[in-house]
């Protein structure tokens, strides 16, 4: 099956987009692994699939992590299908719909996208944890990593506040965090520096895809994370490692606004294997 499909970044987080909307795209497991790999498929963070969207949603957004697992919130994701579909409903204002819930977008006149990603979820169980505790201090540490904050901002994420992001060993710390039993669905880890009270340096570690250059949801539930330990205001500049984002909660709703660029890379069209092909090669 041949599929056509657009790459596009957000800060550097990149996407292959598939649009569902108007033909089955019959994604299996192994496609999304094959599609996602950057040697033998077109290669991405995150694989995208557009779907009809419905009452009061302009399009529905399904994320796929590169193991193939279902993501529940991706905001660099969001700012390029926003983008991709208020050009083409020529609006400036789309809902894009997850399985976390509706995401209001604005295109703005600066080609910036501001995206409403609601309020965070703060208790034990809603991050979710494996057991009843204060998320402002979970009992993770390991070198110069210790006593992160989690919340979810549609999926799970923890963040440990570190003196230099650039000397953490992220990329072992990472997955030893991802996948330890505190976090049943596993979770994001972030790597959080203190610029100042308005800025902070910020890398992460995502659940299912590894260290990317951004990410968006990431920056939210940090910003929320250093709001809520006094380490920042409520409003930030997220410096991640391919580019920035502007980060706000709103004190009037609890909403989280991110803010920040999209990119289209190529477009293009691709085969699809049968899954037994692919199986065969793995």
């Amino acid at each position: 099956m041949l599929v056509p499909f657009m790459k596009m970044h957000g800060a550097g987080n990149d996407f292959v987009i598939l649009d569902g909307r108007t033909r089955a795209l019959d994604l299996t497991a192994p496609r999304i692994r094959h599609l996602a790999d950057r040697r033998l498929g077109i290669g991405c963070d995150q694989l995208i699939s557009l779907e009809p969207g419905s009452r009061g949603a302009d399009v529905f957004m399904r994320i796929h992590n590169p193991d193939g697992s279902e993501a529940g919130a991706c905001g660099n994701a969001t700012r390029c299908v926003a983008q991709l579909v208020g050009r083409e409903l020529g609006r400036d204002r789309i809902t894009i719909r997850t399985i976390s819930g509706d995401l209001p977008s604005v295109l703005n006149a600066d080609d910036s996208i501001t995206v409403d990603l609601g309020a965070p979820r703060l208790d034990w169980d809603q991050v979710p944890l494996g057991a009843e505790m204060d998320t402002l201090h979970l009992p993770l540490a390991e070198g110069v990593a210790r006593d992160p904050a989690a919340c979810s901002m549609g999926n799970p994420h923890a963040t440990f506040f570190v003196d230099s992001v650039a000397a953490t060993p992220i990329t072992s710390l990472g997955p030893r965090f991802e996948t330890d039993a505190l976090f049943p669905d596993r979770a994001n880890i972030g790597f959080a520096e203190i610029l100042s009270p308005e800025r902070i340096r910020l890398r992460v570690w995502e659940r299912g895809a590894g260290l990317t250059l951004a990410c968006g949801s990431g920056a939210c539930a940090t910003l929320v994370n250093a709001a809520r330990r006094g380490l920042t205001g409520r409003r930030a500049e997220m410096i991640l490692d391919g580019g920035k984002l502007i980060i706000e909660w709103r004190e009037s709703n609890g909403h989280v606004l991110m803010t920040g660029p999209a990119e289209t890379s190529f477009t293009g069209s691709i085969t699809l294997p049968p899954d037994a092909a692919l199986e065969i090669a793995a």
